[in-house]
């Protein structure tokens, strides 16, 4: 699916005992090269490749790959990725790097089984970074709550949100991360609300996918996690 002009939503879907789950990281055409938005978990480069094909684009041809966050379902085939790739840089914010590099374990991480290859960082990133792509600008906008470092990306020129885990699609509907899985839902909610401050026409979500939904629905999101805080 394509989201802007260069910008495509990918699909990685796992079979599970308690029922079918679908990850959807996102591509994005730069003036350099394809730069991936996160990678699944682990074992999943080979089908991430066949997503990316999909859309004209090889996986060794990847020249960037940018987390939204440093758990297991985003971070953990970024090794295999790296080892595929044209020797990628790998872009993650300033908070999230040390889980992805090993320096400390993934918080969501049970430790008796291990976690996902570590990856040197080359990039530590802040809120506001902008990389230049083929739909405009790509700014970095740091939401933490879900999880230390989290970022969403916003492209203004296209109207395009894409939120990470900041935010879900649940039924076509746009909600809050999801409650068992975010560590602090105070500040989780908080970044809800800088993302209402976002002029946007589509959220695209790695869980539930993508919505046409404004900056208003984006805050009636805000709105409603502050109301189930406070009850």
């Amino acid at each position: 699916m394509d989201l802007a002009d260069g910008v495509y939503a990918l699909e990685l879907a796992i079979e599970r005992p308690d029922g079918d789950v679908t990850f959807r990281p996102v591509a994005v055409e730069t003036p350099k090269g394809p730069l991936l938005l996160d990678t699944g978990i682990p074992g999943q480069a080979d089908a991430l490749a066949d997503a990316l094909a999909a859309h004209g684009v090889a996986l060794a041809d990847v020249r960037a790959v940018v987390l939204t966050h440093h758990d297991g379902d985003h971070a953990g085939s970024l090794s295999a990725v790296v080892d595929a790739a044209a020797d990628p840089a790998v872009f993650v914010h300033e908070a999230a790097a040390p889980f992805v590099d090993g320096r400390s374990f993934p918080i969501k991480s049970d430790p008796q089984d291990g976690r996902y290859p570590a990856v040197p960082v080359d990039v530590e990133l802040r809120d506001g970074v902008t990389f230049r792509t083929d739909a405009g600008p790509m700014r970095a906008v740091f939401t933490p709550g879900h999880a230390p470092g989290h970022l969403a990306f916003h492209f203004p020129e296209a109207g395009l949100l894409l939120a990470g885990d900041a935010l879900r699609v649940e039924d076509g509907a746009l909600v809050g991360p999801a409650e068992q899985f975010t560590p602090d839902m105070a500040e989780a909610t908080r970044s809800v609300g800088r993302l209402a401050e976002l002029e946007v026409d589509t959220v695209h979500c790695f869980h539930g996918g993508t919505v046409d939904a404004t900056s208003d629905e984006v805050a009636a999101v805000a709105d409603s996690l502050a109301a189930d805080r406070r009850d």
